[in-house]
């Protein structure tokens, strides 16, 4: 069997663990959590190397019981001692008695397929375990369903579960299903497709498609869909306000804002309280009087382009509103963000990572009302620093959240939740990009429903990285006028090849030529594994970059890496040092950060990443290799997003042959299997 520390976390550890992830990255990054401790010592995964135990000597000893017990399973079984501690970690204490009872519990574990589980029932049960048992069809049924998220479906269809059980030999799936579904962990959907083309009795029934979805996936979609209909269906909008001589608050000239100024002057109102804090402003009870029409207006007319004075106006007549675009279009959500908190809105915006909350923050005018107000998606969520209301949700007038595509169903729920009645939502993001790390496909799913107001930016990407990357986005790989080496395409025959003149790039000729040092260059590739893939890439890049033992845990103080605690979380950073504690990183959104040693087995060097570890982030200067090998992993997503995450300098090492303009022109996207657009249509 494959031991933890060569396989990556099973489906339901990486998928349910994704918002306790990040409500650990928010606390140990950064300004730290809510007392202020340093990251080192607000880790939430258990005491540190050579520490006691939080729980004391009696809860040690049965941690200890449980280890051994579980241990001597395992070795009946046949399976590596090494899942020991994931299976208590999974199973719990009763770890040993589970597997006894269950043997293809197993599949459950990291790195465990079904053909490890049934060797391992074997060496329990011997001849007693059969493909038709009904452990076996209830294990497998799960783990093809996790293995399905993993790729991105939130559910699958019922025939294509019972064919994947045919594959594992099952020998009655329908009867196989049929107990799974009872069990409750798996829930079956019907949903109407679209009528046949040509279909004109209005007394035909249309077709119906089966779905199965793993319980917290079904309800997080679920609630997915209701907290959107439930802002839809909430929303009020103002009203203007009318003087006595009949004029609206919105039509007032600047000496009558003065003459108010005076007056609330005289009222007694002390500029101090006039101007209170964000954080005062968010954690008051009482929301503020909403803007009317008028005064939306005057603020869309002060919008700086025309896609953001349309997106203002969108803004102030719906509580759901999606807006698209690409880089350049990250300008309208600010200038949103800054008429709402002109407005005196409760207004506050979310991107993924902290470098696009850096970024948007520069696009704020000099002095704005909204400065302080742009955060991740993580401190939005799980910080301190915006205090909840009574009821536990966010106190918040206007939420802007940009990244949108790269929210999974789960995540979105949770960020739904969250929200009070009649909050203005606004989702922003490049539908073009690759969709969420985790299941669903989200924004996409809300794009296609038409169940809101969209407003598609009219600012294009300029230079001839945005050239080309807006090609590409169309579905076209053309050639682009560079006169200054801003695009730069090299072939290769091989994944060596590639390799080597990847690195020689990184390392030599774009510091060079562009003054662009190493560490603001990432090498961008499809994959893992292969010649060309990240393990090699970040091989010979440390090899060249920064030579060494790996003191600690096969990693020096100097090297890049990437902290990926969980799916879809990814934290590049740098090391160092190591001691008894863990490893020491800085990350590059800020903040330190120490790994336990058993979390440091699992981080990776960071020289190289694939486009899925980049997404949120950008660099002056970008090398993508395409290596032979890459043509099944290949999408115009991919391609549009890897090409899309330089700033300055894009070169693109090439061995993939037509594969690259094949998958540009035709494969948009890798299908996923999702329930949010008839949910909607239902509500």
């Amino acid at each position: 069997m494959t031991t933890p520390e060569e396989s990556p976390a099973p489906a339901s550890e990486q998928h349910a663990g994704t918002v306790a992830a990040l409500a650990e990255a928010i606390r140990a990054v950064g300004k730290g959590g809510a007392d202020g401790a340093p990251a080192a010592e607000q880790h939430a995964d258990g005491p540190t190397a050579g520490g006691p135990t939080a729980d004391g000597p009696t809860a040690d000893a049965q941690r200890q019981a449980a280890l051994a017990a579980v241990a001597e399973v395992l070795a009946v079984g046949g399976a590596p001692a090494q899942l020991a501690p994931v299976a208590v970690a999974e199973l719990g204490e009763g770890a040993a008695g589970l597997l006894r009872a269950d043997p293809w519990a197993v599949l459950s574990l990291p790195g465990v397929r079904p053909e490890h589980a049934d060797g391992f029932a074997r060496g329990l049960l011997g001849a007693e375990a059969q493909p038709g048992d009904p452990r076996r069809a209830q294990a497998l049924v799960t783990w093809l369903m996790e293995q399905a998220a993993l790729r991105g479906h939130s559910a699958q269809e019922l025939a294509t579960v019972s064919e994947a059980l045919r594959a594992q030999h099952v020998p009655d799936p329908a009867s196989a299903l049929q107990a799974v579904l009872e069990d409750g962990r798996v829930m079956p959907f019907q949903e109407e497709l679209p009528m046949p083309p040509g279909s004109h009795d209005e007394d035909e029934e249309p077709p119906v498609r089966t779905l199965l979805a793993l319980e917290r996936l079904a309800l997080a979609e679920e609630s997915l869909g209701e907290g959107l209909v439930r802002l839809l269906s909430t929303f009020v909008p103002g009203e203007d306000v009318q003087d006595s001589d009949g004029s609206s608050d919105g039509d007032s000239s600047d000496e009558d804002a003065e003459e108010a100024e005076a007056s609330d002057e005289d009222a007694g109102a002390s500029g101090e309280a006039a101007e209170a804090s964000d954080e005062a402003v968010a954690a008051s009870e009482e929301p503020p009087v909403q803007p009317g029409p008028a005064a939306w207006e005057a603020a869309a007319a002060a919008a700086p382009s025309r896609s953001a004075q349309e997106l203002v106006r969108t803004v102030a007549g719906s509580g759901l509103v999606l807006h698209t675009g690409g880089e350049a279009a990250r300008a309208e959500p600010a200038a949103l963000l800054h008429a709402a908190a002109g407005l005196g809105l409760r207004a506050r915006a979310a991107t993924w990572t902290g470098q696009g909350r850096d970024a948007l923050a520069a696009l704020l005018p000099e002095g704005s009302p909204a400065a302080g107000r742009i955060g991740t998606l993580a401190e939005l969520l799980y910080g301190a620093e915006l205090p909840r209301a009574v009821d536990g949700t966010l106190p918040l007038d206007v939420l802007v959240v940009l990244d949108a595509p790269l929210l999974d169903v789960e995540t979105a729920a949770t960020l739904l939740e969250a929200l009070a009645d009649g909050t203005r939502l606004v989702l922003s993001g490049d539908p073009g990009g690759l969709w969420s790390a985790g299941p669903g496909r989200f924004f996409a799913d809300l794009l296609a429903a038409k169940a809101c107001p969209t407003v598609a930016s009219r600012t294009p990407d300029f230079g001839p990285i945005g050239e080309l990357v807006s090609g590409v986005g169309i579905g076209e790989l053309q050639p682009v006028d560079a006169p200054d080496k801003e695009v730069v395409i090299l072939t290769a025959k091989d994944g060596g090849e590639a390799v080597h003149r990847a690195v020689q790039l990184l390392t030599d000729s774009v510091p060079r030529a562009l003054s662009i040092p190493s560490e603001q260059t990432v090498l961008l590739t499809p994959g893992h594994a292969g010649p060309a893939g990240t393990r090699a890439l970040n091989a010979a890049a440390k090899a060249k970059l920064n030579p060494g033992p790996g003191r600690f845990g096969g990693f020096d103080p100097g090297d890049r890496v990437v902290h990926s605690p969980a799916l879809g979380v990814n934290l590049p950073g740098r090391v160092l040092d190591g001691d008894a504690q863990g490893l020491h990183l800085e990350l590059a959104d800020g903040g330190r950060l120490t790994l336990t040693p058993q979390q440091a087995g699992k981080l990776r060097h960071g020289w190289a990443v694939t486009a899925h570890q980049a997404v949120g982030r950008r660099w002056p200067a970008v090398v993508v290799v395409l290596p032979e090998d890459a043509a099944g992993q290949l999408t115009r997503q991919w391609v549009y997003t890897a090409f899309g995450r330089a700033e300055r300098h894009l070169s693109v090492v090439h061995a993939a042959g037509p594969a690259l303009a094949r998958a540009v022109a035709e494969r948009p996207a890798t299908p996923r299997t999702t329930r949010l657009r008839s949910l909607l249509a239902d509500q």
